[in-house]
């Protein structure tokens, strides 16, 4: 059994994003900013994901299971993103490129209002569906098989989609994840739109990609077998991210509105009205007597 695939330009660029990614932590030390410690676990769990990924077993299989394939997109993309974002939240987020780099990104105005439109939720979502769906068109997905450059493309695709997607949820612009419940809805889209595409997998009555796998045995497993073993994995990692996206967010909007929350005041006390007399008296007995108004605060 083969459990690594190992590519030098891959093992490079994950060396150098890790690299800059420690960079950044010496730097906030230096300006003592402190990063949470699940930060980077997240960071780390997301890097270590990207190799699993592009080096370990599904790499190896891919053009031999189309299982292993589909571990290896789902690994790469969603899994892996929210994982990297939650690592990059602010303020590693504007160290983590080299100075040059953002004075570079800074004057590309185009650039910057490109990204601007494309994280927009009503935008990454459609962008998202589409990336998934147009590469699992049968001439595109044999096509990244059989040519390793449109196959590192078809990666990166996957993973820039995902990274679009997340964006707007988790927010690593700001310190704080917002609990803003609209994210249930535009993570269940999502996941809803992936889920058709894997029932397709479960229910085809034809072999896919049959020009690439063949339709006989795939290292010791049945075409089908292995067909309805991609779509179920696709399938039951959607149902996972919809529970807990729907856990995590109900939990951290209920926790935001206890803390903004404010303890209704108690009413103040009115003084007890002093009996009239005299020539007082017969002015309080023609005149209308103003009743006192609940404040606001005792309704």
């Amino acid at each position: 059994m083969q459990l690594v695939s190992l590519d030098p330009v891959l093992v490079v660029l994950l060396l150098l994003a890790s690299g800059l990614y420690v960079r950044a932590l010496r730097i906030l030390r230096r300006r003592r900013l402190s990063v949470p410690v699940w930060q980077q676990v997240a960071w780390w769990i997301g890097v270590g994901l990207l190799t699993i990924a592009l080096l370990g077993p599904p790499d190896a299989y891919d053009d031999r299971l189309l299982s292993a394939h589909m571990a290896q997109h789902l690994l790469l993309g969603d899994v892996a993103a929210p994982f990297l974002l939650l690592g990059l939240r602010t303020p590693l987020l504007l160290f983590y490129l080299p100075r040059p780099a953002l004075v570079l990104l800074a004057r590309r105005r185009w650039l910057r209002r490109a990204f601007a439109r494309l994280r927009q939720p009503l935008v990454a979502l459609p962008v998202y569906v589409l990336v998934v769906y147009a590469w699992h068109v049968s001439t595109l997905f044999e096509g990244a098989l059989r040519h390793p450059l449109l196959h590192a493309l078809e990666h990166e695709c996957f993973l820039a989609a995902n990274l679009l997607l997340w964006w707007p949820v988790i927010e690593p612009q700001r310190r704080r994840m917002g609990g803003q419940l609209w994210k249930i809805g535009y993570i269940f889209a999502a996941r809803m739109s992936t889920m058709f595409l894997g029932m397709m997998f479960v229910f085809a009555r034809g072999i896919l990609y049959a020009d690439v796998y063949g339709r006989g045995a795939r290292e010791g497993i049945g075409a089908y077998a292995d067909q309805r073993s991609a779509g179920g994995m696709m399938m039951t990692l959607d149902i996972v991210m919809m529970v807990v996206t729907v856990s995590w967010f109900f939990w951290l909007a209920s926790r935001e509105h206890d803390a903004t929350g404010a303890p209704i005041p108690p009413a103040t006390p009115r003084p007890p009205a002093q009996p009239a007399t005299g020539a007082d008296a017969s002015t309080h007995a023609t005149a209308p007597v103003d009743r006192p108004t609940r404040s606001r605060a005792a309704i």
